[in-house]
């Protein structure tokens, strides 16, 4: 377990979700769709997941001591993809191949496609019953594995999802951690005016989570939130991302209608140029 991080590694770990989401603009906007918004807004927390806290090996996909990651928000797969080519899962100019004919980029994530993929995802809300499933599988099998499942806000308005919430408590899987991206946004509008999932916090507490707090974009606070989330016994945690939809480009950042719009040639100029800046 990586209890204690140092400011280099901070830095580095910034630099990564930078370079993230450099690649998520370029995949995206030569498909010339998919979703940018909430790739954007979760690349902080993946970064942290696959090059700080998770162990996993990208040459042997199937380690059966690996820990697991759940894309819940399969939409999201862009950031998923970008981790996975950055870690060293398959060559990275298989990025310029998102959501092309006979590609295993699919605008979804594939089990069957690509490796490293534990799960194929996107029908929202189904995410946590399976990691919930894998959860208790690992401890069946008394591995000291973990499994990782990243939601979306929107997607919190799921009725599965609090039945996997009271299922995750009730089998208390302290091996679970699930993330919420927190960006306030979804497809139709803000989430509070689709459906209010707040005071989200209260809600999983008094589902018998362990809920944490935090800056999705601060690095030190994702890392000691997982950190934190390792040692736990007794409970699931679950930890309260608070994100910003499109984080990282200014003139994406906060607006809805970039939920599911890939950039243009010209806004990649831009958000590259802002980047690297």
């Amino acid at each position: 377990m990586k209890s204690t991080v140092s400011e280099k590694d901070i830095a580095v770990l910034r630099e990564k979700a930078k370079t993230l989401r450099i690649e998520i603009l370029k995949m995206l906007t030569e498909a010339g769709s998919g979703h940018t918004g909430g790739s954007l807004s979760a690349a902080d927390i993946v970064t942290a997941l696959y090059f700080y806290k998770m162990r996993h090996r990208p040459d042997d996909p199937k380690w059966i001591e690996r820990d697991r990651f759940i894309l819940s928000k399969g939409h999201a797969a862009p950031v998923l993809y970008a981790a996975l080519a950055l870690s060293g899962y398959f060559d990275k100019t298989l990025l310029g191949t998102l959501r092309k004919l006979g590609s295993p980029l699919q605008g979804h994530p594939c089990s069957r496609k690509l490796p490293g993929i534990e799960i194929s995802t996107g029908s929202l809300g189904q995410g946590l019953s399976i990691a919930n499933g894998i959860a208790i599988g690992l401890k069946l099998d008394k591995l000291s594995s973990r499994v990782y499942c990243l939601l979306g806000d929107g997607e919190i308005q799921e009725g599965q999802v609090w039945e996997a919430a009271m299922t995750a408590s009730h089998y208390k899987l302290d091996n679970l951690c699930a993330i919420i991206d927190n960006n306030g946004l979804q497809i139709d509008g803000h989430c509070c005016d689709v459906m209010c999932v707040e005071p989200i916090v209260n809600k999983w507490a008094a589902f018998g989570w362990h809920v944490l707090d935090i800056n999705g974009h601060d690095m030190e606070a994702i890392v000691s939130a997982l950190n934190e989330a390792e040692i736990l016994k007794g409970k699931p945690t679950m930890i309260v991302a608070r994100t910003v939809k499109g984080k990282g480009v200014s003139f994406f950042e906060g607006k809805v209608e970039y939920h599911g719009l890939a950039p243009t040639h010209e806004e990649l100029e831009r958000a590259l140029k802002e980047l690297k800046g």
